[in-house]
């Protein structure tokens, strides 16, 4: 992208806006099971954007004053740690997901291990899983497999003070540096431009569920549709998508989706979004696809297959029986479930410019040129 397309594209989607509030929300923890404190943090800044805010269990919700015009969700749970005992700390995602032996749910050795030497020296913050008060500051400076318990223990320096149930999030800031932003930003990221999108005039829904990477998000979604929602529903899933590197990554601006794991996504409403796409002149792919052509090419060696991956709207799909279909829209990524998961700036925007179109944002001069 060209300095003059750059400075284009700032002026009409407000990019810098969308910088400075992601720049704020990154900061913020939000630990997969003790979300509560972010989504203080997202009412605030929802209601100064014009939305109307209600609270569920696990899902926030935000419209306009034409609610039903389009549905967008986003979950906004990081990857972090929950303490369990003194200074012992476990993976908050294994903890909310109830993952353990005991219950037949074991986390493999492998993603084990990788887990263990993936944060070795990673700054954190502790908080108050409801109010988000301040409880310490920390170094991860050990990690281990109990043998008695199989599962994975950290060890933090400096929170020895902590009693159990006291979440730990990463400490984070985002860097911006040849046209890429890099942080933790699943699912930071998409869930800062739905509250990036009420200030350009959007009047549609936001759902911002939590516990989505321990894999409960569906059901407080779910929930609300049996509850508010019409004879059927459809809805827009945003996220990170992961690339091995940068040139994978940049092959595509958005990343598409047919189908997942657990289901198969409405066909209309994908097409429908591709078609968008090629209006607007976003480049994009098919995860499902890409992933069908890894497998096959390596048909013939000892690497295990991939999976079609396990999507919040794969889950809901499946589970709400045609009560609420839709479809994914993802920006791909590099760097997955990392301190440095990186986005191009280039993607970022046309995932705003691809949200404003779908969501009908009349009101503002940049729905105007798209």
């Amino acid at each position: 992208m060209s300095t003059s397309e750059f400075e284009t594209d700032n002026n009409f989607l407000h990019f810098s806006e969308f910088i400075d509030l992601l720049k704020s929300l990154i900061r913020e923890p939000s630990v997969v099971g003790a979300e509560h404190a972010f989504f203080r943090v997202l009412q605030r800044e929802l209601e100064e954007r014009g939305a109307q805010v209600t609270w569920y269990e696990g899902l926030l919700v935000a419209h306009g004053n034409e609610p039903n015009r389009c549905m967008f969700s986003s979950h906004i749970d990081r990857h972090g740690l929950i303490c369990t005992g003194p200074n012992e700390f476990q993976f908050a995602a294994f903890v909310s997901g109830q993952m353990s032996d005991l219950l037949g749910k074991s986390v493999s050795e492998e993603l084990m291990l990788t887990l263990m030497n993936r944060f070795e020296n990673t700054p954190v913050i502790a908080y108050e899983p409801w109010s988000g008060a301040y409880r310490g500051r920390g170094l991860i400076n050990n990690a281990y497999i109990c043998e008695y318990r199989n599962n994975l223990i950290f060890e933090v320096e400096k929170l020895e003070h902590l009693v159990a149930g006291t979440p730990v999030g990463f400490l984070d800031k985002l860097k911006i540096d040849n046209g890429l932003l890099s942080g933790q930003l699943d699912n930071v990221l998409t869930a800062a431009a739905l509250v990036h999108l009420f200030s350009l005039g959007y009047q549609g829904t936001a759902f911002f569920t939590a516990e989505e990477e321990s894999g409960g998000s569906w059901r407080y979604l779910l929930e609300w549709f049996r509850r508010f929602g019409g004879s059927t529903n459809e809805l827009y899933v945003v996220d990170t998508s992961p690339y091995k590197n940068r040139d994978e990554a940049d092959k595509q601006q958005i990343v598409l989706r047919n189908r997942d794991e657990f289901a198969e996504f409405n066909i209309e409403t994908t097409q429908k979004l591709a078609q968008t796409c090629e209006k607007l002149g976003i480049s994009y792919s098919f995860k499902d696809h890409y992933i069908t052509k890894q497998n096959l090419s390596s048909l013939n060696s000892d690497k295990p297959k991939l999976s079609l991956g396990r999507t919040e709207l794969g889950r809901i799909t499946d589970k709400s029986l045609g009560l609420v279909h839709g479809t994914t829209i993802q920006i791909p990524t590099t760097g997955y479930h990392t301190m440095d998961e990186t986005a191009s700036i280039d993607s970022t925007i046309a995932f705003l410019k691809l949200l404003i179109k779908l969501g009908a944002v009349e009101n503002l001069e940049a729905a105007k040129r798209l």
